[in-house]
């Protein structure tokens, strides 16, 4: 896990994607989503997403917030890490429906627990 972390360092988005794949599947329950949040995975997916140049790379950073959106710990982790705004500047792209999917499910996700996603 820390392994996988440690590649969304990296500034090849190649490693980032490696990175945040990994994450992804890693986070198939809520102790081990809380385990990616307490090592910093969730603000280097939230940094990854920011900084992304291609749709690729976007749509693998928000694969993996997906996966960890589903605790609602880890949610509120995201919040306190500034993720709707992260999410709402991701622009929305026509070659690849998912990153818009995500998107909603993810902004979906913090409305569903009360958060103001107006800003």
């Amino acid at each position: 896990m820390h392994q996988s972390v440690s590649l969304l360092h990296v500034k090849d988005p190649l490693f980032k994607r490696m990175g945040a794949s990994r994450l992804a599947r890693f986070a198939i329950d809520d102790q081990r989503r809380m385990k990616i949040v307490e090592i910093g995975g969730a603000q280097e997916l939230l940094n990854m997403l920011g900084s992304a140049r291609d749709e690729r790379t976007q749509k693998e950073a928000l694969k993996a917030l997906s996966a960890l959106s589903k605790s609602d710990e880890a949610v509120k982790a995201l919040h306190n890490g500034g993720a709707i705004s992260v999410i709402k500047s991701t622009p929305d792209t026509f070659e690849d429906a998912e990153i818009g999917a995500y998107k909603s499910n993810l902004l979906k996700r913090f409305q569903d627990l009360r958060y103001d996603i107006s800003s």
